[in-house]
């Protein structure tokens, strides 16, 4: 009997892992082709967060563990990820393609709709069964219930997630104002640290790895919150918008060395 129910969830479990990224590679797939249609390689980032959301409902559908825990990880990561793809359909979409994508287009010429199709749709899908593997290994095992753990992890989700929505609800407000033009936001969130939404991003992240490490499984899940927090903090995220910022915004160097890049603490004194 242990025999044949290790089997199972081994059969469960790359049930899961196959289908998920099966999935993930039907979306990006679409999402490329509308992208050529468009001329416009930006809609990956609003793939991104509905991304997690298919992988989190496939993983829901295709596996039979802990219900409580399955529904929970696949609830919490659709909220997450519902609304990074609404926020950002709602300040992206009509404002032309990302200066990323567009000093691509122009290295790679007539090639680039096939060299995005892997550099990026096909990196970004790669990495988003990656960062979501705590919400796929979660969902496999029947045992054990939501204990202290998990209770932590929904704790840690929901600080996240307090940081990534107001913080991106302030910086929208800020930018708003007319006044603002060409200042620096330091209000706020912001006044504690440069990157509220990316730190956000990595408590989501580190909560529900923490949820699903209960099951023991989920453990090796714990490679999808490191690998976002070292996109977050040194790659796509804080570290290439603190150069590009550096270079076009007036009074961010003070900023820079004031404000923590990362883990919110009390601004520092200068001079």
């Amino acid at each position: 009997m242990r025999e044949s129910s290790s089997v199972n969830q081994m059969t469960g479990t790359s049930l899961v892992l196959v289908g998920s990224a099966l999935a993930v590679a039907c979306m990006m797939l679409v999402v490329w082709l509308i992208s050529l249609k468009m001329r416009d390689a930006s809609i990956v980032d609003i793939a991104w967060g509905s991304g997690f959301v298919v992988v989190a409902w496939v993983s829901f559908w295709l596996s039979d563990g802990n219900s409580t825990r399955s529904l929970l990880l696949t609830v919490l990561t659709t909220i997450w990820g519902l609304r990074l793809a609404f926020y950002l359909a709602k300040r992206n979409l009509g404002h032309g393609e990302d200066f990323r994508y567009q000093a691509m287009r122009r290295k790679h010429g007539s090639k680039f709709a096939f060299v995005s199709l892997y550099t990026v749709f096909g990196v970004q899908g790669l990495l988003m069964w990656i960062v979501s593997l705590p919400v796929q290994l979660g969902q496999v095992r029947e045992t054990p219930n939501i204990g202290v753990v998990g209770v932590v992890g929904v704790v840690a989700w929901c600080v996240g997630m307090f940081f990534e929505a107001v913080g991106d609800a302030q910086l929208a407000k800020f930018k708003r104002d007319p006044a603002n033009k060409g200042l620096v936001m330091n209000r706020g969130l912001w006044r504690y640290t440069r990157h509220p939404n990316y730190f956000g991003d990595s408590c989501v992240w580190a909560g529900l790895g923490l949820i699903a490490a209960e099951t023991k499984l989920g453990i090796f899940g714990l490679v999808g919150p490191v690998v976002m927090t070292i996109l977050l903090v040194k790659v796509s995220g804080a570290a290439m918008l603190d150069r590009a910022m550096l270079k076009r915004k007036p009074g961010y160097e003070t900023y820079v060395a004031t404000t923590s890049g990362f883990i919110p603490r009390p601004p520092r004194r200068t001079g």
